[in-house]
């Protein structure tokens, strides 16, 4: 089970070469974990927000430009006891073909307290169910 994102670039998200900028593919791929983070049923907000990203990339495999239509596949490549890593697919939507390959590693995280916390089991269970094998 993946959760997918759909992205518009528009033209101040482009560069003088007229391609994405790279630092655009970051904010897909933010919008990407927010939309995920909504399918696990924790709406995005500062009250009692559970979740601090610890590690992010992303790797360009080809260029994207202003007014592509691309969509972000998001899964979770891997559970630990108190993180997780999503593994992202910028693809462009009229070929599917990846544009861009993206990580981000979150941790379940207590902001009171200021420590990281075993992720719940209920929690736990809905990343599961988005757990692809790779």
């Amino acid at each position: 089970m993946s959760v997918h994102t759909s992205v518009r670039v528009r033209f101040c998200e482009t560069d003088a070469l007229g391609h994405v900028n790279n630092t655009s593919y970051f904010i897909y791929l933010e919008e990407a974990r927010v939309q995920f983070f909504d399918y696990l049923g924790k709406r995005s907000g500062t009250d009692d927000w559970p979740f601090i990203l610890v590690s992010t990339k992303c790797d360009f495999l080809k260029q994207a430009y202003f007014k592509q239509s691309l969509h972000v596949e998001t899964t979770v490549k891997r559970i630990g006891t108190k993180s997780f890593t999503l593994m992202h697919y910028i693809k462009d939507t009229e070929s599917d073909g990846v544009v861009a390959e993206g990580e981000a590693t979150v941790v379940y995280y207590d902001f009171k307290k200021q420590v990281s916390e075993i992720i719940p089991d209920e929690l736990r269970s809905k990343l599961e169910e988005s757990y692809q094998l790779l």
